[in-house]
């Protein structure tokens, strides 16, 4: 078997972040969002992975994934020309995974457990597709399954009336026919082939389409608010270690996770809490769940539930919190009269001020 991540798209709900860098690569808890589903494949047994990737972001993903054998995989890339759609990636890899069954897996995904029991149950029972579904509050707002028994027999596209409250994850197994039915469909309103429609083509077309209940943790980094919640639920699992240095004027509560070169000064750091190789923390706090990158600065200023990438600063500030800085960003207190805010902000940015 082997796997697909689906790592294409423009991310443009996490502009302008992604403006400079792919989705797939904004970290979550200090590892970039592409490594979740890689490591989950490894875990499963999967070697041979391919990866979707876009012309604009194609180069920053092979450089941070390499050829996979850090992970103990094989990867390859595979290159889509246009997003227009799941079941467009999966056709545009067909040459890839044709002749054995494949594990699609969407790139900005995080999931509780990975899918080591999905494929083994898969490769079991060997249905022609098992599509991975969780229940959720507001089964409106998804792709949902209606089931009959052990089978899929409808999907809907955020129905007004759900006929049930499991919608559709973002991971699923396929056979070879997924391929004719992928082909088989048109493009929906959006301009895409959606995989929703080549798995209702299986169903009509009388192929076996199982469901896998999934009943752990599911999270979409594909906004803001979902990358830090999945931010605090993974730094929530992690165990804490101190390989930094940390002087005895400063405190560490609950579970802290300081990386070799960094160094905390004068601070209390409430955890869960990680911070990055060679990250400077002097004269302040930071809060459960904040992830600091590497080469951060956080300096007499308040800091948590929030995500600081590379090199990224924040000095002299009151409090931040639910805050992103990209890369080499800083957030500064200006002491110059007259007092006022001066800002460089990119397009799509969003700041609050008090």
């Amino acid at each position: 078997m082997r796997g697909l991540v689906i790592a294409g798209g423009h991310g443009t709900r996490l502009r302008p972040l992604t403006h400079t860098s792919a989705k797939q690569l904004i970290p979550v808890a200090n590892k970039p969002v592409i490594f979740y589903p890689l490591e989950d494949f490894a875990a499963a047994g999967i070697r041979e992975v391919g990866i979707i990737v876009a012309p604009h972001s194609a180069d920053d993903i092979r450089e941070a994934v390499g050829d996979g054998s850090r992970l103990g995989l094989k990867v390859d890339y595979v290159l889509q020309s246009e997003a227009l759609g799941i079941a467009h990636a999966v056709l545009t890899a067909e040459e890839y995974l044709a002749g054995e069954p494949f594990v699609a897996y969407l790139g900005d995904n995080v999931l509780e457990g990975g899918v080591a029991a999905l494929v083994e149950e898969f490769e079991r029972e060997q249905p022609n597709a098992s599509i991975l579904l969780t229940k959720v509050a507001h089964p409106e707002s998804f792709g949902v399954a209606e089931l009959d028994g052990d089978r899929i027999v409808r999907l809907v596209e955020k129905p007004t009336e759900p006929p049930s409250d499991l919608a559709l994850v973002g991971v699923y197994l396929f056979d070879d026919n997924i391929f004719d039915a992928a082909r088989s469909i048109e493009p929906s309103w959006r301009g895409e082939l959606e995989i929703t429609d080549a798995i209702q083509r299986m169903i009509d077309n009388g192929f076996d389409v199982r469901p896998h209940i999934h009943t752990g943790w599911w999270l979409d980094t594909g906004k803001k608010d979902d990358m830090l919640e999945a931010n605090r639920v993974i730094l929530d699992a992690l165990e804490a270690s101190v390989d930094g240095e940390v002087d005895e004027d400063s405190q560490l509560q609950g579970k802290v996770t300081i990386a070799a070169g960094a160094k905390v000064v004068r601070s209390r750091i409430r955890g869960p809490v990680i911070i990055g190789s060679d990250a400077v923390i002097v004269d302040s706090y930071v809060g459960p769940f904040t992830a600091i990158g590497d080469a951060c600065v956080v300096e007499s200023s308040e800091i948590e539930h929030s995500i600081l990438l590379t090199g990224s600063r924040i000095v002299g500030v009151r409090r931040v919190t639910d805050s992103i800085l990209g890369r080499e960003a800083e957030v500064v207190r200006d002491a110059s009269a007259p007092q006022a805010y001066r800002f460089l902000i990119g397009d799509q940015s969003s700041v609050g001020v008090v």
